[in-house]
């Protein structure tokens, strides 16, 4: 009988985030989401701002995660990933990610060169990002 989980490693500028075998990664890619199991063909997945989710059990609790943009490689039932940050929802401090979207929604507002615009919409994804993972971690917010 095969196994049903495969080794994963998640690296951010700051180290190694996660480290061990899962069962199951969602990550955010530039076509939404991309689900990778065990036994998984091999890819490139080029990844985007947005919430990781790690199992790394069958039916076990779910590791969620705000991730910035980078790239995932599936090869021989083994996952690397490596992107900008990785954080957990209760790392998040809300106050500076709410400031950081109002400043590139205002840096956007205002005219600007082509490299500064893609710059700010770079900012705003990411600050978003972040809020959408603290806030499904916080109810109360």
């Amino acid at each position: 009988m095969a196994k049903n989980d495969f080794y994963l490693k998640v690296i951010s500028t700051n180290g190694v985030f996660y480290s061990g075998r899962v069962v199951n990664l969602i990550i955010p890619d530039v076509d939404g989401a991309k689900g990778i199991e065990a036994h998984h063909e091999s890819m490139v997945i080029a990844v985007v701002d947005g919430i990781m989710k790690i199992q790394p059990t069958e039916g076990g609790e779910w590791i969620e995660a705000a991730v910035g943009r980078g790239f995932c490689w599936v090869a021989n039932n083994r996952v690397q990933l490596l992107t900008e940050t990785a954080e957990k929802p209760e790392d998040i401090n809300i106050r500076r990610a709410e400031e950081a979207r109002e400043r590139a929604k205002e840096h956007l507002r205002q005219k600007q060169s082509l490299e500064e615009y893609y710059h700010n919409r770079a900012a705003l994804s990411r600050a978003m990002a972040r809020l959408r993972a603290a806030n499904a971690n916080n109810k109360d917010i």
